[in-house]
């Protein structure tokens, strides 16, 4: 990477030092738009991830605004909890840019929302339009005209074909096969390697080929 390039770079602090924390990392480490200013964690466990310093946790806050820190990504895989995260940003007076690996592909009329990442090897098709803090993760597809809606996470090698539509919060399973046209409902979990073939409601968890809801497990 070009370091003249990398020191002129806006910095972006990353929230989070787990495992999803260090594929933000690795992602910004890549290149592109953002250098990383440093991570903050709400517990922090490790000194550095990837190289990049802890600083500590939340109360670091309006320290790195004061320094000039603009800009921050929640970089927590589980949704909701991303969400919550992004909420606290946001009202610290942090900016949720897109981030993009260098390496994934965003085809024409395509629209990403805030604080929305892409990760290396990810396709997303003409016209698709995703929401704010949507996760595209590895080698995953989005395909022409699909709609991604706030906050869900599209896993390692999944692929929606076109026309997808996948509601708020939804998971979808490393390697899951959408079929064109198909609605996933807000909060559903999509299993890994399902391969679904009709609309999922709000709220189901399906897996299998083909993807059929999981019997509810009894209360504790």
């Amino acid at each position: 990477m070009d370091t003249t390039k990398a020191e002129t770079r806006p910095r972006i602090l990353v929230l989070g030092a787990g495992g999803h924390g260090k594929a933000v990392l690795d992602l910004l480490l890549a290149g592109g738009e953002w250098q990383p200013a440093g991570v903050v964690d709400a517990a922090p466990r490790v000194a550095s991830v990837l190289g990049i310093p802890v600083l500590g946790d939340e109360a670091q806050f309006a320290a790195l605004r004061a320094a000039g820190v603009g800009a921050a990504h929640p970089a927590i895989g589980h949704n909701a909890h991303r969400i919550a995260a992004a909420a606290r940003l946001a009202a610290a007076g942090f900016a949720l840019p897109v981030l993009r690996h260098p390496a994934c592909v965003i085809g024409h009329g395509a629209t990403l929302g805030e604080g929305t990442a892409i990760f290396a090897r990810a396709v997303i098709g003409p016209e698709a339009r995703l929401g704010r803090l949507v996760l595209v993760n590895t080698g995953a597809i989005v395909e022409h005209d699909c709609i991604v809606e706030d906050g869900a996470h599209v896993a390692p090698g999944a692929v929606l074909a076109g026309g997808v539509r996948i509601g708020a919060g939804a998971l979808v399973g490393a390697g899951a096969v959408i079929r064109p046209g198909v609605t996933i409902g807000a909060g559903s979990i999509i299993g890994a390697g399902a391969a679904v073939l009709a609309d999922v409601p709000a709220g189901v968890t399906v897996a299998g080929v083909p993807a059929q809801p999981l019997p509810e497990r009894p209360p504790a």
